[in-house]
């Protein structure tokens, strides 16, 4: 099939949590002989930060204003089998606009922020609307959500959705998988994510509150956007981005990895996060908070274990190092067969065969 794709940005990870997902899935259907361009608008912090990677199994288009490839763009559209837009595309709702009623029958939209959209559309924000509006939401063939549970109900029900699948976040196997350590990522616990104000209590609990409590253990921080002003611990490093390839090493290299959650995504539930699935790939030991669904993509206690209301953090940062390396096992054992991005291909492409 020809696939035409409108989205955020497949050239740079800066601050961008949907990049590998993209990449990875895009790029395995290129590999299985699909065609597929990817349309990007060339913003200013993308630009500062490309990851100098090759592309070159999906066709990249970058573009200033979408004026300057509207005509190109849209006659494109009326010969692609498939058109999918992703969620934070900017300009999203004006480019759907113009597409619906070009010839394409199968226009799809990949959400990979559904609680974030969900709440903007209830609250009516314009960060929301540029992407996506609700009246949309009925013209596309299929919505694919990077949640499941309950949240796919509301989309069906609530802003009629004519067809509402779970497509998890996944992982490439293939670049994510145990390195040798490095020594400057070597720690105690670890944690990658852009900065973000309804996580940020979850952060000061769960990782720095534990940095000034332990100053002999060290501590990573890895993300975009944190203020200037932050007080951290003198036993934390800070790195304000890493690239793709040395997050197999960051990962590799931490006793214990932190997954942390945003409060719409913790609120919905069912929204595992990319860098969840990487970690797991790399045989880390996960330490995350309790959500909604967890216990439905690792076991607590076997395969993850969970910061839940009377655990002991530091107890279980002072966990063997056998018991972290068998649990980091038997998470990277469980994402290599339902959780890579091979899997979700598969998924997406069984959905618009049928």
């Amino acid at each position: 099939m020809f696939l035409v794709v409108f989205g955020l940005s497949l050239s740079s990870a800066w601050g961008n949590g949907q990049v590998t997902t993209l990449r990875g899935l895009l790029g395995e259907l290129a590999r299985q002989g699909h065609r597929v361009r990817f349309y990007e608008r060339d913003l200013p912090y993308y630009r500062h930060h490309r990851d100098g990677l090759d592309f070159s199994p999906v066709e990249l288009v970058l573009y200033s204003d979408w004026n300057e490839v509207r005509r190109d763009a849209l006659t494109v559209v009326t010969s692609a089998d498939v058109v999918l837009f992703t969620s934070f595309c900017p300009q999203g709702a004006r480019i759907q606009a113009e597409c619906f009623g070009r010839g394409c029958d199968c226009l799809i939209f990949y959400d990979l922020d559904t609680p974030v959209t969900l709440a903007g559309m209830r609250q009516r924000e314009a960060r929301i609307l540029d992407y996506l509006l609700p009246e949309h939401i009925p013209r596309f063939a299929h919505y694919f959500s990077f949640s499941g549970g309950p949240i796919l109900e509301e989309l069906r029900r609530q802003w009629s959705a004519r067809a509402c699948h779970a497509l998890y976040l996944g992982v490439d196997p293939q670049f994510f998988q145990r390195t040798p350590p490095r020594p400057e990522f070597a720690c105690q616990l670890g944690f990658v994510g852009t900065y973000a104000a309804d996580r940020q209590g979850k952060l000061e609990r769960n990782l720095l509150a534990p940095a000034r409590q332990h100053p002999e253990w060290r501590f990573l921080l890895a993300g975009a956007q944190y203020p200037p002003t932050l007080m951290l611990p003198a036993n934390l490093a800070v790195y304000e981005h890493l690239r793709p390839a040395e997050l197999p090493q960051f990962y590799s290299s931490c006793d214990w990895v932190l997954n942390l959650t945003r409060g719409d995504m913790c609120a919905a539930g069912y929204s595992p996060s990319a860098r969840l699935f990487e970690a797991a790939a790399c045989g880390a030991a996960l330490l995350s908070d309790c959500w909604p669904g967890l216990e439905t993509f690792f076991q607590p206690g076997e395969e993850i274990e969970v910061l839940e209301a009377g655990k002991d953090l530091v107890a279980i940062l002072r966990q063997s190092e056998s018991r972290r390396r068998a649990m980091g096992e038997r998470a990277r054992q469980k994402v290599l067969e339902e959780h890579s991005l091979a899997v979700r291909s598969r998924q997406l492409l069984a959905v618009l065969a049928a």
